[in-house]
């Protein structure tokens, strides 16, 4: 007889346990429904990068002077740069420069130390291709800068926070 009310006495601890998960996960899901939705509509609406974004590399030409920092301080030696010493005055002529998206890890080492700034980050991060040699960038395309997502008219630009999406008045997304 006593095993049999121990029994009963698990078995009611064991259901007021479930009953108190079951109400934590419910008052969890209420606490959710005030909030705003936070999926964007992606082709359509996009969301404006932070300041320190890193995504595609931009390169100037004109500037670089083929030190070949940025091939030292790259951490898997990516950047392709072929340069010929010109010996009437000594100095190096940059003939190619290359960097290939696919194995690029974004770290930022090539930006920071290039010594003469013709390296900088832009905020594209639309870089998806269906072949892979595509996103080998020589100095033409590197040199093209990306449209600004805040310019491109055809897109509406989400900020990161909740409050920006009140201060937009976003139309609800339940239709009657």
């Amino acid at each position: 007889m006593f095993p049999m009310v121990t029994g009963f006495m698990n078995y009611g601890q064991q259901t007021i346990r479930a009953a108190r998960y079951i109400g934590q996960s419910f008052m969890t899901t209420l606490s959710h429904v005030n909030r705003l939705p936070v999926t964007i509509q992606y082709p359509y609406e996009k969301l404006i990068t932070s300041e320190r974004f890193r995504g595609r590399i931009h390169f100037e030409f004109d500037k670089c002077i083929a030190c070949e920092v940025c091939v030292r301080v790259c951490p898997i030696d990516l950047p392709v740069v072929d340069w010929e010493l010109e010996t009437n005055i000594r100095k190096k002529r940059l003939l190619n420069y290359s960097i290939d998206f696919g194995i690029c890890i974004f770290c930022g080492n090539c930006v920071e130390y290039c010594p003469t700034n013709c390296l900088s980050m832009t905020e594209e991060y639309e870089l998806s291709t269906y072949n892979r040699h595509e996103l080998n960038y020589n100095q033409i395309a590197l040199g093209r800068l990306p449209i600004s997502v805040i310019d491109d008219y055809t897109i509406r630009t989400i900020l990161n926070s909740p409050q920006s999406l009140i201060k937009m008045d976003k139309p609800p997304l339940i239709k009657d």
